[in-house]
């Protein structure tokens, strides 16, 4: 127990840059929800009921940080800030996982069976997420700030979006921004739908330049075959003519302003 708590105690050391003195991590919220777990979790694998809820019901008191006794955290388990971290009964958490506030481990099902997520070693949960369900999320996942994960992310993939999706899966980034360091602007800004329109909006230019392209192949064609029309118009009836006139009306652009020389709207 006291070296799971040096464990604890140089996590903190290690992963927030904010730390001035070794005293300060005594004030964090999210050590003492860990160790009012550890000794909680310990009494419910006794059978014991009421008395852990008491102590985890008082830590949530304490820290704003709610952790059902029956859970099971791993080592070297960091709760940053902490605020409002809910973490159900049959959640599993592995080891050197880094959560931030606001996270949600929830359950989906009334039943009493596993339905809360297990969490790999080494993960990051970034602010706000929400992952519920009897999902897996492998070793080395990085999960995004405000993501609602429904589905199982693989190991060492960045998972992103509502609901969540793989972003960054095997080192191959689907977006143009890195997210190798550990708070990332990528990771909390990647937005998978908006990577899907901005794809579909350079596959719709190229098209529109396709076709203007093409269009412009043909112009000088059509444009050569109208001027050969109102020759003959003019040779044959006069320049003056009513059939003249007519030509110029629809051939006039300025009075057609939204057709183009097929007669077809733009």
């Amino acid at each position: 127990m006291f070296a799971t708590i040096r464990e604890d105690i140089q996590t903190i050391k290690e992963k927030d840059p904010a730390l001035g003195s070794i005293w300060e991590v005594w004030t964090y919220a999210g050590l003492w929800a860990v160790l009012h777990h550890r000794v909680a979790h310990k009494l419910y694998k006794m059978r014991l009921r009421f008395l852990p809820r008491i102590i985890s019901q008082w830590a949530r008191f304490l820290t704003n940080i709610e952790i059902h006794p029956g859970a099971q955290i791993g080592r070297r388990f960091f709760i940053d800030h902490g605020a409002g971290v809910v973490i159900g009964e049959t959640a599993i958490v592995g080891d050197d996982v880094l959560m931030y506030h606001q996270v949600t481990l929830g359950g989906t099902s009334l039943e009493k069976v596993k339905r809360h997520p297990t969490i790999g070693n080494n993960v990051l949960i970034g602010m706000g997420a929400k992952i519920v369900g009897n999902i897996t999320v492998g070793d080395d996942a990085r999960i995004g700030a405000n993501s609602v994960v429904t589905r199982d992310v693989p190991a060492g993939a960045t998972a992103v979006g509502i609901p969540a999706r793989i972003m960054i899966k095997d080192g191959v980034h689907l977006s143009d921004r890195p997210t190798h360091q550990v708070m990332d602007m990528a990771l909390s800004s990647a937005d998978p739908m908006g990577e899907l329109m901005r794809r579909m909006l350079r596959e719709l230019e190229d098209v529109r330049c396709r076709v203007e392209s093409i269009e412009g192949e043909h112009q000088p064609d059509a444009l050569a075959h109208l001027h050969d029309i109102q020759r003959k118009i003019a040779d044959r009836y006069g320049e003056g003519s009513p059939l003249m006139e007519f030509y110029n009306q629809i051939t006039d652009p300025k009075a057609h302003p939204n057709e183009n020389l097929h007669g077809s709207g733009i």
